[in-house]
């Protein structure tokens, strides 16, 4: 796993934190000192708190599990749905649907629905429609892509959830809370890092702060899902020995016994 470099996190404003009028207390021992009205995070602990969470995520993904990953404010959204799709795993950068973890049976079934469209379009039913039916349902498949679609891989809930500023995702951080699912964050001074069960501190309002983050974040799962893949060929090959040892074997003693 990639060593967190400083002064990289210092070139992507990872530092910056809000206004030191907007604080929240229990950030204080992550904050370094206050410039000019703004309080300046200790990137010391960021990068810190940084192989605490990779190493943790990198886990959850060996063990087979998804990581959702949460980020629907407009400076974290493109940069959240690349990174988590380039890794293969779920993401919501559109509005959260309520009840997305408490609710997930509801949100299963309208993912279903999805597909039950698309094979409406191939089995050739689709074509039987109506013109203005076939609208309705183009709308409503469009609908389900926009918010839904991320999420379509995603069977069963995640193994853990990765958040991009904990205020806006108050919503899907409660309901993660609710089914005890660990919560993974990157926390600004302004929130309440007792929310959270793996903090990083770090400045969640900027496009290049999300980004440099997310890479040490996103690498260390791709890194725990190829390991995870090693094991099982591995396992694979292993098994696949023991089979032609096994049948070796049983020719020695048919040739032994002529």
């Amino acid at each position: 796993m990639a060593k967190v470099n400083i002064q990289e996190l210092l070139d992507s404003g990872v530092h910056f934190g809000h206004l030191t009028r907007k604080w929240n207390p229990n950030m204080a021992p992550y904050i370094y000192t206050e410039r000019n009205g703004v309080h300046i995070i200790d990137l010391y602990k960021t990068a810190a708190k940084i192989e605490e969470t990779s190493e943790a995520l990198k886990k959850i993904a060996n063990s087979g599990r998804k990581v959702l990953f949460v980020a629907t404010k407009k400076q974290a959204k493109d940069v959240v749905a690349e990174k988590a799709k380039a890794i293969g795993m779920p993401y919501i950068t559109e509005r959260w649907p309520g009840g997305m973890l408490t609710n997930f049976v509801t949100i299963r079934k309208a993912v279903k629905k999805m597909a039950s469209i698309d094979r409406m379009k191939t089995d050739g039913s689709f074509d039987a429609l109506s013109k203005r039916e076939k609208l309705q349902i183009n709308r409503q498949r469009e609908k389900l892509e926009k918010n839904l679609g991320s999420i379509a891989d995603m069977t069963r809930l995640p193994g853990a959830i990765f958040v991009v500023d904990i205020k806006k995702e108050h919503i899907a951080v409660a309901e993660a809370q609710n089914l005890n699912i660990p919560i993974f964050a990157m926390v600004d001074t302004n929130s309440d890092p007792r929310l959270v069960d793996f903090v990083i501190p770090s400045n969640d309002d900027a496009s290049k702060s999300i980004d440099k983050v997310l890479s040490y974040i996103t690498d260390a799962i791709a890194e725990g899902l190829s390991d995870r893949k090693a094991d099982k060929d591995k396992g694979k090959d292993d098994q696949e020995e023991e089979i032609e040892e096994v049948v070796t074997r049983k020719v020695i003693e048919i040739t032994d016994e002529d």
